[in-house]
């Protein structure tokens, strides 16, 4: 009786795990996402696109969720491709949102 119950909760688990596999999520960059803002231009710039962006001199290292709360813009086109969601599925993006697994973000 017991075997039987622990094999259908076995069965139940097992069956979402896959389900959790096979529906897709986006990942999102979270707001502590390390990114540059330029306050001339009242934009943000994602650390691999400064090269390129012609910055001025009034900067300052900050978060993607600052940067959201001055409601400042992508600087341009690279900054926007490089926050772009991940496509993940749903375990996976679960477990990037709790910090299982790392974001394509972190490391920056």
């Amino acid at each position: 009786m017991i075997k039987k119950r622990l094999l259908k909760i076995l069965i139940v688990i097992m069956v979402l795990v896959v389900i959790g596999f096979m529906i897709p999520k986006e990942t999102k960059p979270s707001s502590d996402t390390r990114i540059i803002l330029e306050h001339t231009y009242k934009t943000y710039i994602a650390p691999g696109c400064f090269e390129q962006s012609n910055p001025t001199n009034f900067l300052q290292d900050s978060t993607l969720g600052e940067a959201q709360n001055l409601n400042y813009d992508a600087h341009d086109s690279c900054t926007i491709d490089r926050l772009k969601n991940e496509k993940d599925s749903l375990i996976i993006s679960l477990l990037k949102d709790v910090g299982v697994l790392d974001k394509k973000w972190d490391n920056w």
